[in-house]
């Protein structure tokens, strides 16, 4: 069936976007439905599928795997009125070289296609897709050159009996090299599913790659032990071989890149289905590793991390922004530990402070923030307007973070925090506490300084301001989220403003005043024309003490052509 996928918020390497996939029936009685891991999401969606003879259902995310590329819809069989599904077979041991296969799905959009290739590797590693977007790992990749394109994800990869021997998952863009997923782990899965029993998943937070034996001979294998994995695994022609271990695990100090796996538990495991077999099956306990470390043989006892306490499932939804915990994906793309907050989508609040998506925030108004639950109770005693600081770094330079003022804002945007139930298929969500009362603001006073050398901006001086405005979404065309620009104030008792539609576009918006010498204070719009390039902003005159700010006097006489002017303008600050 086609898949109609609407992304309704930012989370984890995915962004809110609409896309179309492929999904296909493997259990028609119960609705359960065969994808991938980026078509079900890590995060909050809307789901559509459509049939054959175009019914469309709702369909519900029930399971997406924590690292590979393979998730499950399901539906209600009740609701559809017409067509009766089949569902279709997996049959993952029909995989071999040479096989010839057909990927039926919704290529480039349309409602069905058949794309033929013939099996050409079973141990292809895992396709990157780069930084900061969702990679699988651990597993092989079946090719073949089928070409599918965007639309195929999802799609099954039958053989000549009509039976799934893999899962269609990506492609080249510039070959016609087409990768599929493996079906092993998703017949395991669909195991647990049918007994509506939680899928277990461990990892020692270590990545392994496998390794050809001329390679492992020059990491330290010994002979005596190539010949014993080629005795008993004669097809196999490599073994598993340490490359990435994640900072701040237990795996840290006690395993080294380069290690060679040999046995886990007294037993030979040389490829990637074997070590997801053990480590699922021994979450929460310890495993007795043996390994070939250059001229040593290691043994070690490891302990094994449930998936799920490092992938997040909640996440906080504040000034427009969406924040959850640092996902493994994430923590492993930067070789960072997997501690603090990840703006997915930094909204109004963040984005507006010049944090984006892709830091990871480590520290929020003078306090350790190791995860989302710190993040919420930081905020949780500021009121909206207050201003803190942010501590926070990038991909771009992970050893030295950088630091931000934010101001805290929930007047735009809904503050709650919503948590995944895949017993239901969406996200509900519970509203944050109310914030306390805003802080009165403080009148300051400031001296007007010019050092103009005209007279005649020197005598405007105390009649300009500058003026920065935010808009917390796009409205009434206006996609730029922040201006700024020069004010004149053209009635100081009043406290009003004018400005021109360049600086303040619209109605909708946060609006602040910076006066001569710096005094900064909070503005309204009071009016925006419809038509010409004007807007009027006020501010309460109380907040500027004994500023000697006066109004401009304004000439309603027409100029004449030919007549000579002079523009009046000031710096960012006003200052001169």
């Amino acid at each position: 069936m086609a898949i109609q996928v609407d992304l309704a918020r930012s989370f984890d390497t995915q962004i809110n976007v609409s896309l179309q996939a492929t999904g296909f029936v493997v259990d028609a009685k119960r609705g359960l439905i065969l994808t991938n891991r980026h078509v079900v999401t890590p995060g909050p969606v809307t789901a559509q599928g459509v049939f054959l003879d175009r019914e469309e259902l709702q369909l519900y995310p029930v399971y997406r795997d924590p690292v590979h590329d393979f998730g499950f819809y399901r539906y209600d069989p009740a609701k559809l009125r017409f067509i009766v599904p089949q569902q279709i077979a997996l049959f993952p041991a029909g995989a071999q070289v040479g096989t010839e296969i057909r990927v039926v799905g919704n290529d480039a959009g349309e409602q069905l296609s058949f794309l033929a290739g013939t099996l050409a590797r079973l141990d292809r590693q895992a396709p990157v897709y780069g930084v900061g977007k969702y990679n699988d790992f651990d597993t092989f990749y079946y090719q073949a050159a089928s070409n599918t394109s965007g639309g195929s994800s999802g799609s099954p990869v039958i053989d000549v009996h009509g039976r799934a021997v893999a899962l269609n998952a990506g492609a080249a863009t510039g070959a016609a090299s087409s990768f599929y997923l493996p079906l092993g782990r998703v017949v395991r899965a669909m195991r647990y599913i049918d007994r509506n029993t939680p899928v277990p998943r461990g990892t020692l937070e270590t990545v392994f790659n496998y390794t050809p034996f001329d390679e492992l001979r020059r990491l330290g294998l010994r002979p005596e032990t190539e010949v014993e994995v080629r005795a008993a695994f004669p097809k196999q022609i490599g073994m598993l071989v340490v490359t990435q271990i994640q900072p701040g695990s237990t795996a840290q100090g006690a395993l080294e890149v380069g290690d060679v796996l040999l046995r886990i538990n007294g037993h030979l495991v040389t490829e990637f289905a074997s070590l997801a077999d053990v480590l699922d099956d021994s979450v929460g306990t310890s495993l007795r590793v043996q390994l070939q470390r250059r001229e040593r043989a290691l043994e070690l006892d490891l302990p094994v991390s449930d998936l799920y306490t490092i992938s997040p499932d909640t996440y906080l939804e504040l000034g427009g922004a969406v924040l959850h915990n640092l996902s493994y994906q994430q923590a492993r793309h930067l070789s960072v530990p997997i501690t603090g907050v990840y703006p997915a989508n930094p909204g109004y609040m963040f984005g507006a402070a010049g944090i984006f998506r892709g830091a990871v925030i480590t520290r929020f108004d003078g306090k350790t923030i190791r995860n989302i639950d710190d993040l919420q109770q930081a905020i949780a005693g500021l009121a909206d307007g207050d201003r803190v600081m942010v501590r926070y770094f990038t991909a771009d330079d992970l050893s030295a973070s950088q630091l931000r003022p934010v101001t805290v804002d929930r007047r735009w945007f809904s503050a709650q925090r919503c948590t995944r139930d895949d017993a239901r298929g969406y996200w509900p969500c519970e509203r944050l506490p109310d914030a306390p009362a805003p802080r009165p603001h403080v009148a300051a006073t400031a001296a007007v300084a010019s050092d103009a050398a005209d007279p005649r901006a020197r005598g405007l001086a105390p009649s300009l301001v500058s003026v920065s405005f935010d808009i917390p979404y796009p409205v009434s065309g206006v996609t730029a989220r922040s201006f700024h620009g020069t004010g004149l104030v053209v009635d100081s008792t009043r406290g009003l403003v004018v400005v021109d539609r360049d600086t303040v576009p619209v109605a909708e918006g946060d609006a602040r005043i910076t006066f001569v010498g710096g005094a900064e204070v909070p503005a309204q719009v009071v009016f925006v024309h419809p038509l010409h390039n004007l807007a009027v902003i006020s501010y309460d005159p109380k907040l500027i003490g004994a500023t000697p700010v006066r109004a401009a006097q304004l000439a309603t006489r027409s100029v004449e052509p030919g007549e000579q002017v002079w523009v009046v303008a000031c710096d960012r600050t006003c200052g001169s």
